[in-house]
């Protein structure tokens, strides 16, 4: 009898970052959906935009590009003696808006009021529902999307989000000097004591 033999699997791409829509969501739909995930552990993250729902499970290069930022935002938050607050991944919707959305991170600078101030995003694909949409409905007045090499800022205005060469919410922050220390493979702590020493 010759043994089975079995293909192998294909090699997973640690890069790649796993998209789905649908459309024609009602809000309690996404709601149940979104709160059973949850429940679930699961690590799905959620994107609501009138009707059209996303589902994007993110990869370990995404989740290490994310948190070293992060880390890195957080050092010059208190190298500057800024109260900056985090929330993480914090789920935010608003029905009324038809919106709703996980960032990647975000932060208030201050207090927290129920939105946060800044949301960071780290896009290694294209989305599939506009997130600044979903964000300018829900009043973040900063977006910052990390792609490639470089955080690109984008500042909510009058007629929505516009692109500006400097945060309005962090107006002292260097973000060349901040994404130069943005390098996977690297000890994100010896980065992160590195960004400390040249912002002294």
């Amino acid at each position: 009898m010759s043994a089975q033999v079995t293909e192998a699997a294909p090699p997973v791409d640690v890069h790649a970052e796993q998209r789905f829509l649908l459309g024609g969501v009602a809000w309690h739909v996404y709601v149940a959906l979104h709160d059973s995930l949850e429940l679930a552990g699961s690590r799905v993250s959620m994107t609501y935009l009138e009707g059209a729902l996303e589902f994007m499970s993110p990869s370990e290069t995404h989740e290490d590009y994310k948190k070293i930022i992060a880390r890195l935002l957080e050092a010059y938050a208190e190298e500057a003696d800024l109260d900056l607050n985090g929330r993480g991944s914090t789920t935010f919707r608003e029905e009324r808006k038809e919106r709703g959305l996980e960032p990647d991170e975000c932060y208030s600078v201050g207090p927290f009021t129920g939105r946060p101030d800044l949301a960071i995003e780290v896009q290694m694909s294209r989305p599939l529902v506009d997130k600044l949409k979903v964000y300018e409905g829900l009043g973040v007045r900063e977006v910052w999307v990390w792609r490639r090499t470089r955080l690109v800022v984008h500042a909510l205005g009058p007629t929505g989000y516009a692109t500006v060469e400097q945060s309005l919410v962090l107006p002292g922050i260097d973000l060349a000097l901040l994404a130069s220390f943005v390098r996977l493979g690297e000890s994100q702590t010896r980065l992160v004591k590195a960004y400390r020493a040249a912002l002294r």
